[in-house]
């Protein structure tokens, strides 16, 4: 943990080969992290602007675009494993989690499929299996937990999203039989972005409105107390430079959570940010800061799913991207 007495975790939201070798091993002998995550978009700055895998790539002609993805994802998902591996054998974590293919997030079985293949070929017990939460993915965590593969469900922007991945991961486990360790990811950042501007216009507190959101879904999540289920913070890097860097890691401390961040957000924290918890916020500051928002004709909801389907684009186009290249 990074922070023991609040069962703390911060894990690093990237992947790329050179620093797996480098920097990623010293984060984590520091105890600065003691996990990480990957995502498509990740995977695809990592693969088309680093010579790292130039010499794999060029070993793999013959297999199709998704083929060769998958052998160089794998290859870093199982050094990220083997070096995070001391943690999870001492049950302080040690998780790096991948996503399955964006393009199946409408499809159960398929993703289902894609998941136990992952996990299986990976052959490594402290990998996370990222699913979105859509409809067809809670179907597939359940199934996923149900034989006991771990798994990080991602795109929460909603409570209801929440609510729906913790059942899923209960029925899962009641099927298992057992615990099993997952993590229902909660997009932080984003929603900032897309509504600050609209809020100084209005005089209006900004970089809060992903803060309280995220605060209502952790509630929510820790009073369904799924075994071996957490809260973990995404979408928490600043692009606003009057914030601090480590703004949605320190604004966002709470018991029993992950966080995952950007490499230098996750320093600036580590050298500069409180180590006290925020979460939870009284609910009273919570409704009020939403009902000024709905005030001035900002429907939240509908916000919240233009987000989701827009960090589904943005996970389809970047595996797209990808595939094209190779």
């Amino acid at each position: 943990m990074y922070i023991e007495d609040l069962k703390f975790s911060l894990w690093a939201d990237f992947i790329e080969r050179d620093y797996l070798d480098k920097e990623f091993k010293k984060l984590v002998e520091s105890k600065i992290i003691n996990g990480a995550t990957s995502n498509p978009a990740i995977f695809k700055n990592a693969i088309l602007n680093s010579p790292a895998y130039k010499i794999q790539l060029e070993s793999l002609n013959g297999l199709s675009a998704k083929e060769k993805y998958e052998a160089v994802a794998i290859y870093d998902i199982q050094k990220a494993a083997d070096i995070l591996k001391p943690l999870y054998e001492k049950g302080d974590d040690g998780y790096v989690s991948i996503e399955v293919d964006p393009f199946l997030c409408d499809d159960t079985q398929a993703t289902v499929a894609e998941g136990k293949r992952l996990f299986q070929t990976i052959n490594r017990q402290n990998v996370m299996i990222k699913v979105p939460a859509t409809e067809a993915g809670y179907s597939a965590m359940k199934e996923l937990t149900a034989v006991g593969i771990p798994v990080n469900a991602t795109l929460i922007f909603k409570k209801s999203q929440a609510i729906y991945c913790a059942e899923a991961f209960k029925e899962g486990m009641q099927l298992y039989g057992k615990s099993v360790d997952t993590v229902i990811s909660i997009f932080v950042s984003r929603i900032d972005r897309a509504l600050d501007a609209m809020l100084v216009a209005n005089t209006i507190q900004t970089a809060l409105t992903g803060i309280y959101n995220a605060s209502v879904i952790y509630e929510e999540i820790q009073s369904m107390n799924v075994p071996g289920c957490r809260a973990l913070f995404a979408s928490t890097g600043v692009k606003d430079n009057s914030l601090p860097p480590y703004y949605y890691v320190e604004k966002l401390l709470a018991y029993n959570s992950v966080n995952t961040a950007p490499v230098d957000t996750i320093k600036a924290f580590h050298e500069h940010g409180s180590h006290k918890k925020v979460l939870p916020i009284d609910k009273s500051i919570i409704n009020e800061h939403f009902v000024h928002i709905e005030e001035i004709g900002i429907k939240i909801d509908e916000v919240l799913q233009k987000q989701i389907d827009d960090g589904l684009e943005i996970f389809k186009e970047a595996f797209k991207e990808i595939l094209e290249v190779l």
